[in-house]
């Protein structure tokens, strides 16, 4: 009986030292397959169903459209036409990749496209759409982030479907790519433009 007495401690103390290391490695597991297991671009909007936010922005100053000013966003922009929201900025490598096919898409007129220029200058922000073409009839400036918070964007690139009601139908996250272009973005608008009809 004693040497069991005796041999009850040490195998406790083995579990008590082992029981966190098990527990540590069983939560960064957790961790890591939630950080790396998924694709982000399924990530849930809540905002979807809901009316796009009513977020007035300003224009880019000094952005020019066909000779005309392009207007900041008005948030009546959205009643009666499918609009593309993409928010972007100068610095996001991926807006680079995803310049073309927005200009691409721009060329569209059954829908308008609006951009939301995410803390940017206004100076690389005009270089930005020189460079690349303007895809935008409506470009807003939110300097500060309030605007990107409001309408849920967890980073740049992001693009919103926004129906003829004014309620987000789809949200993009990450860039518009070869790949998801016509087989995600293209089918999400062309929905949108025959709801309702």
């Amino acid at each position: 009986m004693s040497e069991q007495a005796t041999s009850n401690p040490p195998q406790a103390r083995r579990l008590l030292v082992v029981l966190p290391l098990v527990i540590f490695l069983g939560l960064a597991g957790l961790f890591l397959l939630r950080l790396y297991g998924g694709d982000p671009s399924k990530i849930p909007s809540a905002l979807i169903g809901r009316p796009a936010p009513q977020t007035a922005l300003p224009a880019l100053d000094g952005l020019e459209k066909d000779g005309a000013p392009v207007p900041g966003l008005d948030p009546a922009a959205f009643k009666g036409k499918v609009s593309i929201v993409n928010v972007w900025a100068s610095w996001c490598v991926p807006c680079h990749d995803e310049a073309p096919l927005l200009t691409e898409l721009g060329r569209d007129k059954r829908f308008q496209i609006i951009g939301i220029n995410y803390k940017d200058s206004p100076e690389n922000a005009r270089r930005f759409l020189g460079r690349y073409g303007n895809p935008f009839g409506i470009v807003g400036v939110d300097g500060n982030g309030r605007a990107s918070i409001e309408w849920g964007v967890y980073g740049v690139p992001e693009t919103f479907l926004v129906g003829r009601e004014g309620t987000i139908v789809y949200k993009l996250v990450g860039p518009v790519t070869p790949e998801n272009v016509n087989s995600v973005l293209k089918v999400e608008i062309e929905k949108a433009l025959h709801a309702g009809q």
